[in-house]
């Protein structure tokens, strides 16, 4: 049974940083593309950022990129994500995702950028 759980949340500062993790369980993690979503109050779930098997290829959404960086560390089943000069608007609850299982989400972990 696949479980993703995220963690790292918080309050954080504009301009600060912030490093999300997620651990993967119940499928073979190396093997699967993982990505990150984000749902901000009132909006829809939006995709942030993707990693390839072997941490090879990323991609990442206009919003975060050059300030957001996804890596993967297989041997302990865990995807991170290292949030840099955030704003506000990216405050949300962040989500991990396997190509594995793309309709499923755990409980996520809440990020909230605030001054």
């Amino acid at each position: 049974q696949v479980q993703l759980v995220e963690f790292g949340g918080g309050l954080v500062q504009p301009g600060g940083s912030l490093r999300l993790s997620c651990v993967g369980t119940g499928f073979s993690f190396g093997t699967y593309g993982m990505r990150w979503y984000r749902q901000a109050p009132g909006k829809e779930r939006e995709f942030v950022a993707r990693v390839a098997p072997g941490e090879g290829f990323f991609w990442y959404a206009d919003s975060v990129k050059g300030r957001f960086i996804i890596s993967r560390d297989d041997d302990r089943s865990t995807l991170y994500l290292q949030m840099n000069d955030v704003k506000p608007e990216d405050t949300a609850v962040y989500f991990c995702n396997t190509i594995y299982r793309p309709d499923y989400f755990g409980q996520g972990t809440r990020v909230t950028v605030s001054s």
